[in-house]
């Protein structure tokens, strides 16, 4: 039997009001990154966007300060599948790891196109609930499996 998955899916659930504020600081995070240069910042944001990638966001300090901020200000709870978000985390954590290698090895250019290109990604998620990750899924399953769909 031929599946053709058009979005990673998931047995789990998230909330999008959370995933919108992960990428808000995710933002803040790379504004921080692209004024100051400085490494850990970039790191940190790799961590989270390690365990997120993974399935273990309960551990996300984003995560953990965007529930906190969804429950202090009574936001509704909008539940999504969390598969595109996984997803999406994968291809932050992709950013994430080559943000930080770009830098070490001095390619600064590089270094600040990857952060703009993440940037503009986690602003449109954060402020219109528009993950261009999940619109690239797609063309990457379509591409990864080329073959086993014909």
């Amino acid at each position: 039997m031929k599946t053709y998955a058009i979005c990673p899916i998931s047995n789990q659930k998230i909330n999008e009001t959370v995933a919108r504020f992960n990428g808000l600081f995710t933002v803040l995070f790379l504004i921080a990154f692209a004024l100051t240069s400085n490494l850990f910042i970039i790191s940190s944001l790799l961590v989270d966007f390690l365990l997120r990638a993974t399935n273990n966001s309960k551990y996300s300090a984003f995560t953990i300060l965007s529930k906190i901020l969804v429950k202090r200000f009574a936001l509704k709870e909008r539940f999504i599948n969390a598969g595109p978000k996984v997803f999406a985390a994968r291809i932050g954590l992709v950013f994430s790891v080559s943000i930080l290698v770009s830098s070490l090895f001095g390619f600064e250019t590089t270094s600040y196109a990857l952060t703009a290109v993440f940037g503009v990604c986690a602003f449109l998620e954060s402020a219109f609930g528009l993950c261009i990750a999940c619109e690239i899924y797609p063309l990457i399953y379509k591409f990864t499996y080329r073959s086993k769909l014909s």
